[in-house]
């Protein structure tokens, strides 16, 4: 739920920045706005950090086939293997987080 989306813990900054930014598109996709319309609305309130035009075109698809979760996707492919113990431990705990989030725990 989104409620508990918010309220977890173990979700990355950047993870719930992102289901924020998801859940404004959903806002803007329920009063009948287009894509761009809500990719300005979201330049206007956080400047680059918005989301692309792409991605805003590719949440409203979702949205109008009645997917309205804000979770990425599973990606096919082979999971990625480290050989730095420490890296792969904080991966492991949040596969969500940015270089730069992993880059400061290290």
């Amino acid at each position: 739920t989104i409620t508990s989306c918010l309220s977890d813990s173990k979700m990355s900054k950047s993870e719930r920045k992102k289901h924020h930014f998801r859940k404004v598109l959903i806002f803007c996709f329920y009063f009948k706005k287009t894509a761009a319309e809500a990719r300005r609305v979201l330049v206007g309130a956080y400047g680059e950090s918005a989301p692309t035009d792409k991605s805003c075109r590719e949440w409203f698809r979702r949205f109008k086939s009645d997917d309205f979760g804000v979770d990425d996707k599973p990606r096919p492919g082979q999971p990625k293997k480290f050989e730095d113990e420490k890296l792969q431990t904080l991966i492991d705990e949040d596969p969500c987080q940015s270089q730069h989030e992993l880059a400061q725990l290290l």
